[in-house]
């Protein structure tokens, strides 16, 4: 009954206080970090050198297009292993959008699959996985790094938008503070986090400019910082001007900073995968025997980068499957119509503060939308499979793991993208006054 009831007792007895929606979040969260750990294990040199004694893993290694190539199946063990575990927990999660769209209560029979029969869910993703495990290589592992490339994509931009909103939140609940309380204190604080958040992208600005570019030539290095440093200028003193102030009292330079921070992040995600190793010194190249190619210094195969984005992928995941954020337009992305309405005080909801908190009782509507979580567990596992593999992949002859020009363009183009959503955030008030962005 502990595996295949509505949630599970002993995570249950541990913390009381959660709710069943909830714990359904943590659980499938937790399938996601548990592919996430196997994927981690299997590019661990000592165990990617044995990956070729799984059964059936090593079969139609050589075929590509239905031509036999001179590829030994030990080639990249490591990165085609990361790619199964990928394809099989977007294929688990895709499954599970399917079976939950258009659920708008817990009066749908579909809604005691989101919430329970664990135990068959993960036999139902383990089998997936072994079946991943037989996929000849052929094309498949080119044509899923385009998946790969897209979902990714779309799930920096739901990291933006959470980034955003917890920066917003910050600074909205330290201003109530100063109102509250000890006005001194609270502006020190905003005052000291706020310095340290641009002096931390100040320096790592001038290291880009240092390691990443060359008084001749890393041209592209050059602008995508120059550019990324004018954009988050711009958005920095627009959250200031005074009109902004007028219309968006807790917009302030707390969000910016953060903002800041993190597009110089993903600046430097797209810089450590430019193909140069002139203008990138991290770049890692590997030929077929999996160590590095002769005419490249030996580097180590995980680099800075991928483990912050690994950090940043698993506090936004726990962040979309445990928070219901203070703004209902973000709330729109993860509640349905249903709990907004439903979710008032009585059974099914209750009132703290003004703000409305989605309680357990889900017969009048689903606190939250089981399809979009789905999705976003979907993207999540597209998104950790390519920070895995550093978002290299095999040249066109299966000899060289190499970085391509792609993963620069998506990482670059994410980083502007999310600079002008929260521009948006900033003068959408001052463009559209009927509207309330209360």
């Amino acid at each position: 009954s502990c595996l295949c009831g509505s949630a599970p007792c002993l995570l249950c007895g541990c913390c009381p206080s959660a709710k069943n929606s909830t714990i359904s979040r943590l659980l499938f969260t937790f399938f996601l970090f548990l592919g996430t750990l196997v994927s981690i294990i299997m590019i661990i040199p000592g165990v990617e050198k044995e990956l070729h004694k799984l059964p059936g893993f090593c079969e139609g290694s050589g075929s590509v297009l239905g031509v036999q190539t001179k590829v030994d199946c030990s080639s990249f063990l490591g990165h085609k292993a990361v790619y199964r575990m990928g394809f099989a927990m977007a294929a688990f999660f895709c499954l599970f959008a399917v079976l939950m769209v258009c659920v708008r209560s817990s009066k749908d029979p579909r809604a005691a699959l989101q919430n329970g029969f664990w135990f068959f869910k993960f036999l139902v993703l383990v089998g997936i996985t072994v079946g991943a495990f037989y996929i000849p290589d052929g094309t498949f592992t080119s044509v899923w790094f385009y998946f790969g490339v897209v979902g990714s994509f779309l799930f920096i931009l739901i990291q933006l938008v959470l980034l955003i909103d917890l920066a917003h939140s910050w600074s909205q609940r330290w201003l109530h503070n100063v109102e509250q309380g000890s006005a001194k204190g609270w502006y020190a604080a905003l005052c000291t986090v706020t310095f340290i958040f641009y002096a931390t992208s100040i320096t790592a600005l001038v290291l880009l400019y240092v390691y990443y570019t060359k008084p001749e030539g890393c041209t592209e290095g050059k602008a995508f910082i120059s550019i990324n440093l004018i954009l988050c200028l711009i958005v920095s003193v627009v959250s200031i001007l005074p009109k902004i102030q007028e219309a968006q009292p807790h917009s302030g330079l707390l969000q910016a900073s953060l903002i800041t921070l993190y597009t110089i992040y993903v600046t430097w995600a797209a810089l450590a995968n430019v193909p140069s190793q002139r203008c990138n010194p991290t770049l890692l190249l590997r030929n077929s025997t999996g160590s590095a190619a002769a005419t490249e210094p030996l580097t180590t195969w995980w680099d800075a980068p991928s483990i912050v984005g690994l950090v940043i992928f698993i506090l936004c995941t726990l962040f979309i499957s445990l928070r219901c954020s203070d703004h209902p337009q973000v709330n729109k992305l993860m509640l349905t119509e249903e709990s907004g309405a439903g979710a008032g005080p009585g059974p099914g909801g209750a009132e703290e503060g003004g703000v409305r908190r989605a309680y357990d009782n889900e017969q009048d509507g689903v606190s939250y939308n089981y399809t979009f979580f789905h999705l976003c567990l979907l993207l999540a596992a597209l998104y950790i499979m390519m920070t895995l593999t550093n978002w290299y992949r095999p040249d066109e002859r299966l000899q060289v793991l190499s970085s391509p020009w792609t993963a620069v363009w998506v990482k670059i183009c994410s980083s502007w993208a999310g600079l002008l959503l929260y521009l948006w955030t900033l003068v959408a008030p001052l463009l559209l006054p009927d509207r309330d962005f209360s």
